[in-house]
């Protein structure tokens, strides 16, 4: 009978959440306070719920925008940044063959960047230009992603993630401190994405072993917390109505 629930058991969280040797140790063994394999199994968890938590978190700024006809409030150069860092670490990451787990919301993220930064363009009018981004990204994710880019460009673009988070981030401080409001930015989208980042610290740390990608988790973590910050700050600070003319 204990055979046939390991069975569908193992099948369930080997290799997906465990190694074979830490699923023996916990539950064949039955140590249930084997530190190494417990440490895997929250990194590999808190991982895949980041991956799947990312589907939704940009979805709040999506709607937000497209509700309010509006992208007010928005840095389109602090989009631009985000999405240079997201598109740094996905690539870097796949190079590298690290675990879906470590990186995956990258990819989700990136296609929500993708789309916030079209919906600026187009609430600025500028709709033919939004259009010319979308196929010149896809472009260039496409060589970024094909043997013809050598390790090292892969390299120096993870690297420049820290700057582009920073900047990118105080951009949008920036204008949300101009405005004295934060405009569309969603909170719940902020609040998620710090999280995240917060979370990624140590399951970079885990899965990876990478010294660059945990650190811009950290730079990322202190970052989204400067704009959850704000949003608590100006929370009842509305934009001045236009008056129609």
């Amino acid at each position: 009978m204990a055979a046939e629930v390991d069975g569908p058991l193992k099948r369930v969280l080997v290799p997906l959440l465990l190694p074979e040797k830490c699923y023996d140790q916990i539950f064949v063994q039955w140590d249930l306070l084997h530190v190494p394999c417990l440490k895997i199994l929250l990194s590999k968890g808190l991982g895949l719920v980041i991956v799947a938590g990312s589907l939704l978190v940009k979805l709040p700024q999506v709607f937000k925008i497209l509700g309010a006809k509006s992208a007010e409030g928005l840095s389109f150069q602090s989009v631009m940044l985000e999405l240079v860092a997201l598109t740094g670490t996905m690539v870097y990451s796949i190079t590298n063959n690290f675990p879906f787990s470590s990186w995956g919301e990258a990819l989700f993220l990136m296609l929500q960047t993708v789309t916030i930064a079209f919906l600026v363009l187009h609430y600025r009018g500028q709709t033919v230009k939004g259009v010319a981004f979308l196929a010149c990204y896809a472009l260039v994710l496409l060589v970024l992603l094909s043997p013809l880019t050598p390790q090292a460009v892969v390299t120096l673009l993870q690297a420049s993630n820290m700057p582009s988070v920073v900047v990118g981030r105080l951009l949008q401080a920036a204008t949300n401190y101009r405005n004295g409001h934060t405009g569309q930015l969603s909170a719940i989208t902020v609040f998620l994405l710090f999280g995240g980042s917060l979370a990624r610290i140590f399951t970079s740390i885990q899965e990876t072993g990478d010294p660059l990608m945990a650190g811009t988790f950290v730079v990322s973590s202190l970052c989204n917390g400067l704009i959850a910050a704000q949003v608590l700050f100006y929370w009842n600070a509305k934009a001045p109505h236009k008056k129609k003319q």
